[in-house]
């Protein structure tokens, strides 16, 4: 709001939880958004920006508090963006996580019955990620407690993640809970280091500095981390002497590093570039229902290893294929669904837009011996796709996980002519699933809708969906 304009002031009991996090509270006909309310909280909220259907709000005093909260465990919640619920006791966020899938689909896709499981829980609920992207920046986020403190700050350098809604500032942070607590020690080492050297951090305004990201891989099969650099090309003697050291002597400060991997990225922040050297193992390895998996260090993989089994295994079993089976695996990425269920069935045709992927489920299937999977490379929204489609196996099954966006209407059209006898819709937005059940659903029944918790003390919820033809 404008500094010239009066602050406003209103109390609010806040009521629900929407689709991405925000909590919901309402009066007098009015909808107010409370960011990091819970239902059942009473607050005191400042009016920030008023749109048509609702008013965003900042809470500014607590007059009651939720019995649903529970303390955060970490001291950047409600600033760097990465969680929402850390402070909603874990079995409410499985609640309200079904509550959203169910929301999803009877308000956008006037799907109505009861189909509905509990959500999957994760029983490994903290240091579950497998993968974080980490930010060098030369213009550090202040918080509230760090401006209001008499202490000297550098705000110049920062490494750690980008605050939401200001991409071009980044959030110094030296915990995160949710990855692998030895990623602390590395991020503090890197920054010391850095610091030590004076290495410039990346300026998005300039295109200057030196320093641009780093990426942290897991392997929980091997207990063993990747490190990635990426930067700029090196142009000073320090910039040397940088690289030097962490191509030699990280490794011997944390052992659980196998693989040292520097890549250079002359065109934006985007933690990804062209690799210079990899010092120790080219990739590490990790395993899905007896599958390995070799994971280069710019490869898609899930980033919850601990969940990964449980949420593959529940694909496999709504599939419920037998060794007669065709089975297409569109939207396949690297072959995570693709490699366990050729196990159970005749043949598997998987298909994905993104041609390294596909390099990497053929290779991971010639790794594993797996002799019945076929990978193509090809944009499934595409107006050709159906020549490409109609040159396959007729499926039994089709497995769809499409991104955030879901599928094309062209695309699911061309499914109904298919007709499989079972499809299984796997997706994490139920908002675009529900809209694309609305046309499946003109030839299929749903049979079976299961959330499952893959980033707890987040919004985020994945969604399989079992269909049977009618």
């Amino acid at each position: 709001m404008s500094k010239n304009k009066k602050e406003e002031f209103i109390e609010l009991t806040v009521e629900s939880i929407g689709f991405e996090g925000i909590s919901i509270a309402k009066k007098e006909g009015k909808t107010y958004f409370v960011r990091n309310g819970l239902p059942g909280d009473v607050v005191i909220v400042q009016l920030l920006k008023k749109h048509r259907r609702y008013t965003e709000t900042r809470i500014k005093e607590f007059i009651k508090l939720s019995e649903l909260r529970t303390e955060p465990f970490c001291k950047y919640f409600g600033i760097c963006g990465g969680c929402s619920w850390q402070n909603l006791k874990y079995e409410e966020q499985l609640k309200w996580k079904k509550l959203h899938v169910i929301d999803a689909y009877q308000r956008l896709g006037k799907i109505e019955g009861n189909f509905y499981n509990n959500t999957l829980s994760a029983n490994q609920q903290k240091h579950y990620r497998n993968k974080m992207d980490f930010s060098f920046s030369s213009s550090r986020w202040l918080t509230l407690d760090e401006i209001n403190s008499n202490e000297i700050l550098d705000k110049n350098f920062a490494l750690g993640l980008h605050v939401p809604g200001c991409y071009d500032k980044t959030l110094d942070i030296d915990f995160c809970g949710l990855q692998n607590p030895v990623w602390n020690d590395i991020l503090n080492i890197f920054r010391s280091k850095a610091k030590e050297l004076n290495i410039s951090a990346y300026n998005t305004n300039t295109y200057n500095g030196f320093l641009k990201g780093l990426c942290l891989r897991y392997s929980l099969k091997d207990n063993e981390t990747m490190s990635i650099l990426i930067t700029n090309t090196p142009k000073e003697d320090k910039d040397i002497i940088f690289l030097d050291w962490y191509k030699d002597e990280l490794k011997k400060q944390i052992p659980q590093i196998v693989s040292i991997v520097h890549a250079v990225n002359t065109h934006n922040n985007v933690n990804v570039g062209e690799i210079s050297f990899i010092n120790g193992k080219k990739f590490i390895t990790e395993n899905i229902l007896g599958i390995d998996y070799q994971i280069s260090p710019f490869s898609f993989f899930q980033t919850n290893s601990y969940q990964l089994n449980n949420f593959i295994k529940l694909i496999i079993d709504s599939a419920n294929v037998n060794k007669n089976d065709i089975v297409w695996d569109l939207y396949c990425g690297t072959g995570t669904i693709s490699l366990p269920i050729s196990k159970h069935c005749k043949e598997v045709y998987g298909i994905e837009l993104v041609e390294s992927a596909i390099n990497d489920a053929k290779k991971n299937s010639q790794l594993n011996n797996l002799n019945n999977t076929f990978f193509y490379t090809a944009d499934l929204h595409n107006k050709q796709i159906p020549e490409l489609l109609n040159k396959l196996k007729k499926p039994d099954v089709i497995i769809l996980d499409p991104p955030r966006s879901g599928i094309h209407p062209r695309l699911l059209e061309h499914l109904l002519e298919i007709s499989p006898k079972r499809i299984i819709y796997v997706s994490c937005n139920p908002t675009t699933q529900a809209r694309d059940l609305t046309i499946l659903k003109e030839k299929y029944n749903i049979l079976e809708v299961s959330p499952v918790d893959m980033f707890p003390h987040t919004y985020h919820i994945e969604t399989i969906t079992k269909l049977e033809k009618k």
